[in-house]
């Protein structure tokens, strides 16, 4: 299955949170809005709070062992899990989004985007009590080697990282086949008018010439190699994968 097949159905998402106010946010706006209002994807939030089973309505407690901080209870994040399941048609991946995660890679981005939706859980506090991360064989994502105050956040960049490969949501697949990531390289620099610009120093044009000479195979070639060294200079990472696989 690829981008090039068109869906029978919208690919859905369920947002797990204690604060429900935060979803759509920036994705109800631009190309990921549109998508959202022309029923390519749909967005469902629950308030993890809404399954809290005591009268002071909290979903905490603290740590077994001792410690800073509060946990999410088990009990309370299987409930809302429970309820999240009904929401979807199939059976999406679960996702919790943690410091301590896989991190988050383009190639997953793309198997999501060709599944049916997905389910992402939201931590807060200290986190959420294993023992429901294993029953429902959780998997644990990563944004990078930083700490955010809440998972809401690292949800809506995985979010709009997915719905953008959805069919019909960018309209040139030529531009998704290009990007960064895409055969383990970072995207070549970019120009556009004005050809001269802050020229200040005699300077006849600021932009490659290659990429006006018509040429477009050299200007393919050109790209590439640019692309080979944004990679080498500032992703070595990247860059051992890439030269692994050619």
């Amino acid at each position: 299955m690829n981008n090039n097949l068109a869906q029978t159905r919208s690919w859905q998402a369920v947002i797990l949170t204690l604060f429900p106010e935060i979803f759509p946010g920036p994705l109800a706006s631009s190309l990921i809005g549109r998508a959202l209002e022309d029923d390519i994807w749909k967005l469902n939030t629950l308030n993890i709070r809404d399954f809290s089973n005591n009268s002071h309505n909290s979903v905490d407690d603290e740590p077994f062992g001792g410690g800073p901080g509060m946990v999410l209870r088990p009990d309370i994040i299987d409930s809302a899990l429970t309820s999240a399941t009904n929401l979807v048609d199939d059976s999406p991946p679960i996702i919790y989004l943690t410091p301590r995660g896989r991190p988050l890679e383009q190639k997953r981005v793309k198997k999501l985007a060709v599944g049916s939706g997905v389910i992402l859980l939201c931590g807060r506090y200290e986190g959420i009590d294993q023992r429901v991360l294993d029953v429902w064989s959780i998997e644990e994502i990563s944004l990078g080697d930083f700490v955010l105050s809440g998972g809401e956040t690292a949800a809506l960049a995985l979010l709009d990282a997915v719905v953008r490969l959805l069919p019909g949501v960018i309209g040139s697949e030529r531009s998704l086949v290009e990007e960064s990531f895409e055969n383990d390289l970072l995207e070549y620099p970019h120009y556009t008018r004005p050809a001269t610009w802050r020229d200040k120093k005699g300077n006849e044009n600021m932009v490659p010439e290659i990429l006006y000479s018509g040429h477009h195979r050299k200007i393919k070639e050109w790209r590439h190699e640019q692309a080979e060294k944004v990679t080498r200079a500032r992703r070595p990472d990247l860059w051992k994968k890439y030269i692994a696989r050619n």
